[in-house]
């Protein structure tokens, strides 16, 4: 079984962990040292950032229903994300280098506690289930 399991998380960190579903202003996908526009519909893959100008936001969804809002003037990290669909089970973990980052967690973390990770730069929060906004002040 846990064979299976392990399986089932590596061919899911091929997928897409989630998708853009709103993008206003300036906002960008950064992958592997390329900058693309954050657009309506676009795939979000484990180890991309999301970069927003002053004018800039970025709403996602990912695979397990977690939902992102990053604001204005941010930089996010998704450094890992894998999700089984059938089990729930698989891991998030995402740094906040800076700006804001608004979360309503989704299967993953109600499944697998201690599975999802936030980092800022001066902190780490384990997710158990929640909503919540982080908040990353330049210099901080």
């Amino acid at each position: 079984m846990l064979a299976a399991s392990i399986s089932l998380l590596a061919n899911a960190a091929d997928l897409p962990a989630g998708m853009i579903k709103t993008a206003k202003g300036n906002a960008a996908i950064e992958r592997e040292g390329q900058k693309t526009p954050a657009k309506t519909g676009a795939a979000l893959m484990a180890s991309d950032r999301v970069v927003t100008g002053a004018d800039g936001s970025v709403g996602i969804t990912l695979r397990d229903e977690t939902l992102l809002a990053v604001g204005p003037n941010s930089n996010v990290w998704l450094e890992k994300y894998a999700f089984d669909p059938t089990s729930h089970e698989g891991k998030l973990d995402a740094t906040v280098k800076k700006g804001t980052l608004g979360v309503i967690s989704g299967k993953l973390s109600k499944q697998s506690p201690g599975a999802v990770q936030f980092r800022t730069p001066t902190s780490i929060l384990g997710v158990r289930g929640t909503e919540f906004v982080i908040d990353v002040k330049d210099g901080e």
